[in-house]
């Protein structure tokens, strides 16, 4: 139970750590100032999930590893992160449309593990809900505004939504950690997620003017154990350079 239970929370802190990375990338070049704040406030919400999540990932795991141990001093391949957190901020259209799919993901999925039956999990995720709802929020308005906006910026939002859809099949995998859990009932049930996920994103889309693709082959490489795209190496290299330059600094 505790393996499953460590590799479960690890995937939370992962979805967390590399899309508050991505986010952060928008600092100091945000399409205005205000919007540049709000990207870099969201960026700050994941990295502090993230710690939350790392940390009691390591408490799970029971081998003293704290968080900032399980962040910068693991290689690409012990990352469980999905593979759409990782996809590169190509435009802005992009970071919304990512945005978006992940946080209707997580917002469904944190209000199942409020119910879950360990206790930390369910506190966690109950704090973690109230920046979940504003990230939600601020997604929705962005896709409408760019959906039903100007022909190019409703090109640019379908592009993204084409690209990035294939990788949205990955967040429902139930595998054999999700199986145990739910037998124990600290995770929920990923299949009921979907369901809700689907039916939110095809209204936000119905307003948006946007449209799901149609025979869009999923792209389901297993990140969960690892397998990850070009993309989280590049990102990893810039993440743990300085702590692995200098293992031994202190702030």
């Amino acid at each position: 139970m505790n393996n499953f239970l460590f590799e479960f929370i690890l995937r939370l802190g992962d979805d967390n750590l590399i899309l508050g990375h991505r986010l952060s990338e928008w600092c100091g070049h945000g399409p205005y100032l205000e919007e540049d704040i709000a990207l870099t406030n969201i960026a700050l919400d994941h990295i502090g999930q993230a710690s939350a999540w790392l940390k009691l990932a390591g408490n799970a795991e029971g081998k003293n590893r704290s968080e900032d141990d399980l962040a910068y001093k693991r290689i690409e391949r012990e990352f469980v992160n999905l593979q759409l957190v990782e996809q590169p901020n190509t435009d802005f259209a992009y970071t919304i449309i990512r945005q978006l799919f992940f946080d209707v993901y997580q917002l469904y999925l944190y209000d199942e593990l409020t119910k879950s039956s360990n206790e930390e999990v369910a506190a966690l995720s109950a704090k973690s809900l109230k920046e979940i709802k504003y990230h939600v929020r601020h997604a929705k308005e962005w896709a409408l505004r760019l959906g039903d906006g100007t022909k190019e910026s409703n090109r640019r939002a379908q592009i993204a939504v084409n690209d990035l859809w294939r990788y949205t099949h990955e967040m429902f995998v139930t595998d054999d950690v999700v199986e145990a859990l739910i037998k124990e009932r600290a995770a929920p049930d990923l299949a009921s997620i979907k369901i809700k996920w689907e039916e939110m994103i095809s209204q936000i889309f119905n307003e948006a003017k946007l449209f799901i693709p149609e025979n869009e082959p999923p792209i389901i490489l297993n990140s969960r154990k690892g397998v990850h795209s070009e993309n989280l190496g590049h990102i990893l290299a810039e993440l743990q350079f300085l702590p692995r330059t200098y293992p031994d600094a202190n702030w």
